[in-house]
């Protein structure tokens, strides 16, 4: 199958909820917090009801997570299922700083068919479906993008947002072979190194399966490699949510010892 229609139906949900998360970036919003003190607000609703909207109206025989819907399992009872973030970056959001994205993936039987991540405040999209390459989409100019060459030294990506112990123990272990750092929020981070920008991500901490789903498509399908900590996959079919860290490099060779990460860590 080639998905057309899915992708399409992909890429208007996300430029729709896209459009919608501007309009209300560039006014006065209000900021909620929930349970887990992460922050939400409305663009973060309204963006998940129009993507829901669209998809379920094209694919009524489809299951749904998404961040901002309660789940209730009744994915797994379907053939195929999408997993939704209507806004990756809410922190970045709320400090305006324009890092953050919408991310759509479909699953199936535990593969990720195509995933769609698109950056409303720079108008980017960056695309893939399985076994058809990775693309982004900018300034009406459309190209096929690829992971970098780059295993001498590489541009590691940090998270803007969530300092860890373990990022500082991997920039000591790794200085002489780190040619740059640069701080970024969002789901765009992959992506960047998707399109040869960056080559090295590591997340040490806890995420979410609708952080990690749409990204992971484009990633591998640029070449790059995206796994767990412990270097299996993620698994999309399992019932948690949660990923208990991940990284996003472009070369095999640019993996880091994380128990050299840890080492340095235990000895501050």
């Amino acid at each position: 199958m080639d998905y057309k229609l899915e992708l399409k139906a992909a890429i208007e949900a996300a430029k729709c909820a896209g459009e919608k998360i501007l309009e209300i970036y560039r006014k006065d919003f209000k900021v909620c917090y929930k349970a887990d003190e992460s922050p939400v607000t409305d663009a973060d609703i309204v963006a998940n009801t129009i993507i829901e909207s669209v998809l379920r109206e094209r694919f009524p025989d489809d299951g749904f997570l998404t961040e901002e819907s309660v789940d209730d399992d009744s994915r797994f009872t379907q053939k195929r299922f999408w997993i939704i973030d209507p806004l990756d970056g809410t922190k970045e959001f709320v400090k305006k700083n324009g890092e953050f994205a919408v991310n759509i993936g479909l699953v199936q039987a535990g593969q990720v068919l195509l995933g769609v991540v698109y950056a409303p405040f720079t108008k980017t999209l960056f695309y893939a479906v399985q076994d058809c390459g990775a693309y982004q989409v900018k300034d009406h100019v459309e190209k096929r993008i690829h992971v970098s060459d780059r295993i001498d030294s590489f541009r590691l990506l940090i998270s803007r947002s969530h300092p860890s112990k373990k990022t500082e123990g991997l920039l000591k272990v790794y200085d002489e072979q780190i040619q740059s750092i640069t701080k970024m929020g969002s789901s765009l981070k992959g992506c960047l190194i998707a399109n040869g920008e960056y080559d090295v991500y590591y997340n040490f901490g806890r995420s979410m399966k609708w952080d990690t789903c749409a990204v992971e498509c484009i990633v591998k399908e640029a070449g790059g490699i995206f796994m767990k900590l412990d270097d299996h996959a993620i698994d999309y079919m399992e019932e948690s949510k949660v990923n208990h860290g991940f990284y996003i490099i472009n070369r095999s060779e640019n993996k880091i010892d994380v128990e050299k990460i840890k080492a340095a860590v235990s000895q501050k």
